[in-house]
């Protein structure tokens, strides 16, 4: 028995969207040997909004449709379906000349690797002035620039560097000068800190953070690490192709803070329950939904057949995509009534 309650969470308000995504769809076909081809869904309608100035952490396990958020969101790559819009920009229906300005001008990019982020026979300073020279600033003004960007990330004497002769730190902190270097209004950035310990990664999240709060910095941080909640305002975990839950910061009564986990419903009012909620309380496909005095009530509904034992007919076997459960829409009013912020709990 799964129980969904109305709690008093106070959320901080922040500012307007930057980011929605609405039922965002990416369909990959993969070509096998001897000329097939397989469809590969990365994204099965997908909601997400991030208000401008956030900065949002996305945790998923491997293939749950992050990195293609983030490929999607940069305009590396076009949504099969749905809306993505960034500003005032649908990222879908962009030529592919509006959309290399998009990259040029309103995004940058921090990756894991540092031969992604670096040309290698470049030096530090140069690195940064390449994107400045891509979009038109060139000589005295290209480099006054840089060296702009190496004091933000505390550089300025490793500018004649190339990319052997830096740490991993050094390394991330020039890929985040260069992603800044045109002064994008969102900063995208995937495993920043996969390949660094942790007292490196926690200097990398805290340069983030200050720049996040200097320059009113819009972000998105793709990641595996658990912890990751402390660095950002806000972390959405992502599950077969699909939001799943919101970790948030809540303020405390005593001026303190902790963290508190959400479930998410889509725009059509649906609801994806942990895998291991199901397990253990041995829910398949069907389930009773109830509304009581505290909110919403999850169940299984009795006579329903045990683990292990075969349903009566075909359509009762269940695929893991089957496992997010939909709300019937003729309780959508009742649930959005029901709950001002929908959290997970449990009663047996």
């Amino acid at each position: 028995m799964l129980r969904f309650a109305q709690h008093d969470i106070a959320v901080n308000i922040m500012n307007e969207p930057l980011i929605v995504c609405e039922n965002l769809v990416k369909i990959y076909s993969l070509h096998q040997e001897g000329g097939t081809s397989v469809e590969v869904q990365a994204l099965q309608g997908l909601d997400i909004t991030v208000n401008e100035g956030e900065m949002l952490g996305v945790v998923g396990a491997s293939g749950s449709g992050k990195s293609t958020l983030l490929n999607v969101l940069g305009g590396l790559d076009r949504p099969t379906g749905g809306r993505a819009f960034v500003g005032k920009r649908n990222l879908g229906t962009l030529t592919e000349s509006a959309l290399d300005e998009y990259r040029l001008t309103e995004v940058g990019f921090v990756w894991q690797h540092g031969t992604r982020n670096l040309i290698p026979y470049l030096t530090a300073v140069e690195n940064i002035e390449l994107p400045l020279t891509l979009s038109g600033q060139v000589g005295k003004m290209a480099r006054e620039r840089a060296m702009e960007l190496l004091d933000l990330v505390g550089l300025r004497d490793r500018m004649d560097h190339r990319l052997e002769e830096l740490s991993g730190g050094e390394q991330q902190r020039i890929a985040i000068s260069i992603a800044l270097a045109n002064k994008p209004s969102l900063l995208l950035a995937d495993e920043p800190t996969g390949e660094l310990d942790t007292v490196t990664a926690q200097t990398i999240y805290d340069l983030l953070r200050d720049l996040n709060k200097r320059l009113g910095l819009t972000m998105v941080i793709v990641s595996h690490d658990p912890g990751i909640a402390r660095h950002v305002d806000r972390v959405v975990a992502v599950r077969d192709g699909k939001l799943a839950s919101e970790t948030v910061r809540v303020q405390k009564s005593d001026g303190g803070e902790h963290h508190v986990e959400l479930a998410v419903l889509d725009s059509a009012g649906r609801l994806q329950l942990p895998r291991e909620y199901l397990e253990e309380f041995n829910i398949k496909r069907r389930v009773l939904i109830e509304t009581t005095t505290e909110g919403i009530l999850i169940r299984k509904p009795e006579g329903e057949a045990h683990s292990g034992e075969q349903g009566s007919s075909s359509d009762e076997q269940v695929s893991d995509e089957e496992e997010a459960v939909q709300v019937p829409s003729k309780l959508s009013q009742a649930w959005t009534s029901a709950m001002s912020i929908v959290r997970k709990g449990l009663k047996r």
